[in-house]
């Protein structure tokens, strides 16, 4: 399935032309779908159409799919009825998220509904929730799920139980989404705002690392900053990430000489399907690189997410790339850099035969 990048918005929050601002940014660098919270409407029907309906227009212009986050109390509040979702497919709306859920049947039957409306599910409870609905015959192409956000510092998921509930959506082939938290951003919808990550272990770390780990995964298609307005350096960030395969940023040594630079920067890597717990090993590289690799930071201790290359001492392994997985000592390798620490938790998505990628920071 392919993978996407969205934004938030919050119109009951925001400045209406500053957040037409923001949407033309992310139109350019390639940003795709919007989360846009009814969460905190408390005003008149016609005041809240008349809101939404100007800045949905505005992000249709701009070919973004928009997803408007709802709960019951919206319903009473503007005097809809679930049977007739008229008054979103009219707002411009392209889906609606269920905050909270219902028995399954209704569900189902809104994945029915005339407009053709996206119906969203909330993919953070780790129960049969999605299994129940699909029991009654739901519309499936039309079904999608997205994780929750969490403002409290301390209250995001576990990834354990982020991968579970994101599992059970994975496997019955439903589009999925999660949260990441700009490092930068003011606002969400509420007033407490720690960040705005589906991940704990997100809450604190660059955009683009938190997406990077999030396509990873294998379980998440469309990766949303959570909070507004992230820096025009986090989105250029977040539009660079490569959203199907791993892409390491390293820190290259000032010893590492040309043919060390192209082999680390300029090939497509490969992890051998044999794998071993001690590094990860790029094989094919040795074979493209037939020159002879002189000895330097070679005598030292690697540690995990050193990157090394096989020097002259290693025979037929010259020019063979390796990630350090295990702390381990070999004067037969050269170290030529170091991946940047945040992203060491991506070594776990290597597996056999995963293809990887290094890019210069």
């Amino acid at each position: 399935m392919f993978r996407r990048l969205g934004v938030s918005i919050y119109p009951d929050h925001s400045d209406f032309q500053e957040d037409v601002n923001y949407l033309e940014k992310c139109e350019k660098l390639g940003f795709e779908r919007i989360f846009m919270s009814m969460l905190e409407v408390s005003e008149g029907k016609e005041v809240v159409f008349k809101k939404f309906h100007r800045i949905i227009t505005e992000a249709k212009k701009r070919h973004f799919e928009v997803i408007l986050d709802i709960a019951p109390a919206i319903f009473d509040q503007l005097d809809i009825s679930y049977d007739d979702l008229s008054f979103f497919h009219e707002l411009g709306a392209d889906g609606l998220r269920l905050d909270l859920g219902f028995d399954g049947n209704k569900e189902a039957l809104l994945s029915y509904n005339p407009f053709g409306l996206i119906i969203e599910l909330n993919m953070s409870n780790d129960v049969a929730y999605l299994n129940n609905i699909l029991t009654y015959e739901a519309n499936k192409p039309f079904i999608y799920g997205c994780h929750n956000f969490y403002p409290q510092d301390g209250s995001a998921l576990p990834l354990e139980f982020f991968n579970s509930c994101s599992n059970r959506f994975k496997k019955e082939g439903i589009r999925t989404a999660a949260f990441i938290t700009s490092q930068s951003a003011d606002y969400g919808p509420w007033d407490i705002n720690d960040g705005l990550p589906t991940l704990e272990m997100h809450r604190y770390l660059p955009v683009d690392v938190q997406a990077k780990h999030l396509f990873a995964t294998g379980l998440i298609d469309d990766v949303i900053i959570g909070n507004a307005y992230a820096t025009d350096e986090e989105l250029v960030a977040l539009s660079q990430v490569n959203r199907y395969q791993v892409s390491f940023n390293i820190s290259l040594v000032d010893s590492i000489n040309e043919v060390e630079k192209r082999n680390v920067l300029d090939n497509q890597h490969v992890r051998r399907g044999d794998i071993t717990s001690r590094m990860i090993r790029s094989t094919e590289v040795r074979k493209k690189y037939k020159e002879t690799n002189t000895k330097h930071d070679h005598t030292q201790t690697f540690y995990r997410g050193d990157v090394v290359i096989g020097n002259e001492l290693f025979g037929k392994y010259q020019n063979e790339l390796q990630i350090v997985l295990e702390e381990h000592a070999d004067e037969r390798k050269n170290l030529v850099g170091k991946i940047n620490p945040d992203e060491l938790v991506l070594l776990d998505y290597i597996k056999p035969w995963s293809k990887f990628t290094f890019h210069d920071l």
